[in-house]
This record gives C-alpha cells, sequence and structure tokens, in this order.
C-alpha cells in the first residue's frame, strides 16, 4: 500500500507539471490533436489513407491497425474502467484556453493512448520506416496531450499504452503475416516488404 500511495503521489506531481506547463504550439496543436483521436477517428483516417494507396504493405498495415484497436477499445474501455474507477484530474488551476469537455468514463485506464499505441505499432509490423514513424510520432503526441489537457494522469496514460502495445503485437497470432509461394524471391508477392518510393 506504501508503494501504491508513493506512485499515486508521483503521478499527481507529474500530472500538475504537464498540465500547468505552457508549451509553445501546445495549446494549438495538441487539444485538437486529442479532439480528432476521440472514437479512433484520426486512427481511421490513417488506416483509410493507407487502404487506399494500394500498397499491399500499407493495405494490411490499415487492416492489423484497425484490427488492433478494436481488441485494445473494449478490453479498456469495457473491462479496465470498470474495475479500477479512478476518477478524474480535477480541472481546477488548470488553464482553461486547453481543457477539454471533460469525458464521464472513468480514468484509468486511457482508451485514447491506448488505441493510439494499438494502432502504431500494428502499423509499425507491416509499413515501412518512413511511413511508420511518422505514425508512432502522432501517437506519441496524442498520449501527450491527454495529460496536457487536464483529462488523464501520467499513469492512465503508460497503463493504456502499454494495452495497446501488447494488443497491436497479439495481432500477429491472430494474423500471421502470409508466407510467399514457393519459388518466389525476397520481395515478391504481398507477403514480402515490396520497396516503396517516396513521394
Amino acid at each position: 500500500m506504501r508503494i501504491k500511495s508513493r506512485l499515486h503521489v508521483l503521478d499527481k506531481h507529474l500530472f500538475h507539471a504537464v498540465a500547468r506547463a505552457h508549451w509553445p504550439g501546445g495549446e494549438q496543436i495538441l487539444p485538437p490533436l486529442s479532439r480528432a483521436a476521440d472514437n479512433s477517428l484520426l486512427w481511421a483516417g490513417f488506416a483509410a489513407g493507407f487502404a487506399l494507396s494500394g500498397h499491399p504493405r500499407l493495405r494490411r498495415a490499415a487492416t492489423r491497425g484497425m484490427l488492433a484497436i478494436g481488441l485494445a477499445s473494449p478490453l479498456v474501455n469495457l473491462v479496465g474502467k470498470q474495475i479500477f474507477g479512478r476518477n478524474r484530474p480535477s480541472p481546477v488551476n488548470l488553464p482553461l484556453a486547453r481543457l477539454l469537455a471533460m469525458p464521464t468514463s472513468a480514468s484509468f485506464p486511457s482508451g485514447h493512448s491506448a488505441s493510439a499505441a494499438a494502432f502504431a505499432t500494428a502499423v509499425a509490423m507491416e509499413a515501412p520506416g518512413l511511413v511508420a514513424a511518422p505514425v508512432a510520432v502522432v501517437a506519441a503526441a496524442v498520449c501527450f496531450s491527454r495529460v496536457y489537457t487536464g483529462v488523464h494522469y501520467p499513469g492512465d496514460v503508460l497503463a493504456g499504452a502499454g494495452v495497446g502495445v501488447a494488443t497491436g503485437l497479439l495481432t500477429w497470432r491472430l494474423w500471421p503475416r502470409p508466407r510467399p509461394a514457393a519459388g518466389e524471391g525476397e520481395g515478391e508477392g504481398e507477403g514480402q516488404a515490396e520497396p516503396i518510393e517516396p513521394a
């Protein structure tokens, strides 16, 4: 219990350090980004772009990413939040300019962070680095935005992201990458890593 109490205090200290800070451009970028990730619409947009690209690897990344969210979201929102029932942070003394409407659901774990990490992990397993890296940066920004806007403690975000990474990796078990047919060389067939020319 003493360790749990100390972690709770540390979590609150980190929350106030972030949520009360003034980061250049933060108020203009992070709240809209956080809202864009509501109901995983941001990730659905990425997936749609990948699916329409015509590249097999990106189509697989889109499918795997949405599969990962489909696992992470109910696990966090329907199971985790019901079990832990943690209260949201208090909005008192936080900069009103960047506060989002406080969600009514429990705070722990963060559903936005779970979906972001799930999608980014799944995309990293399929897409080339030039595609996966920006997705990972956006996912990290969404996670950070949940603390910066005052709707989640850092511990909520870390727990949600952990669930997201785990479910992203789990998709490999549920949907393994197809093996190339006999006689196909490296980079041939949809199951191999064909090159993608940069735009």
